[in-house]
């Protein structure tokens, strides 16, 4: 079972029918108990990043999900879920993250430097960073469109856990991960049959237990 974490926001239905079409049963909890017994665990994410961590820190899941993602059982974030991931933030008045990737969260620049709208918001193009491509892009197309929402993207400090790119007045990381740990900007749940694909190949990976 695939546990879909619960910190009082988040996109947590339509990743939940995500799943269902990929043909994968997932549950939404916040119980730590559920998250440490799940096959996988998906951390999604919509809003401001300080509000999520602090939902998180409310329900005291920042060590539960540090412990899953330690676990070598596969782990997804999703939108601020990836950013969450990272150590600070500058949104906001800035926040801590969880502190599983190193690196921060920063804000693209506005559009009298770009010409460019924020938040970044729209279907756009992935490409591979790596070579062969990670597990979650194997079903995919070579390069497939997803879509996007936010005004903040991830700033890695170790480019190794760059899995995917986007361009939008830059290139940033739209798929970051380690080892058991996969994270996406974009919103598979919104981006029809690519990122259908998407969350079948994380599903599959729990269904196996890698």
């Amino acid at each position: 079972m695939i546990a879909i974490v619960d910190y009082g926001m988040g996109n947590l239905r339509s990743a939940q029918k995500g799943f269902e079409r990929a043909g994968h049963d997932s549950e939404i909890t916040d119980d730590p108990e559920i998250i440490a017994q799940a096959d996988a665990v998906v951390l999604p994410g919509v809003g401001a990043f300080k509000d999520c961590y602090d939902g998180l820190c409310a329900r005291g899941l920042v060590e539960p999900l540090r412990a899953a993602a330690d676990s070598g059982r596969p782990f997804l974030g999703i939108c601020v879920g990836l950013q969450l991931l990272f150590e600070a933030s500058d949104e906001g008045e800035g926040s801590e993250g969880l502190g599983i990737l190193p690196g921060r969260v920063v804000r693209f620049a506005d559009a009298r430097a770009t010409g460019l709208k924020v938040p970044h918001m729209g279907w756009n193009r992935i490409r591979s960073a790596q070579e062969p491509s990670c597990a979650l892009l194997a079903g995919a197309s070579e390069e497939p469109y997803v879509y996007f929402v936010h005004s903040y993207y991830a700033q890695p400090t170790d480019d190794r856990v760059v899995l995917a790119t986007a361009e939008y007045g830059v290139t940033f990381p739209a798929m970051v991960g380690r080892g058991n740990i996969y994270a996406v900007q974009f919103h598979p749940e919104k981006s029809q049959r690519e990122g259908i694909r998407i969350l079948e190949a994380f599903g599959n990976l729990a269904r196996n237990g890698r």
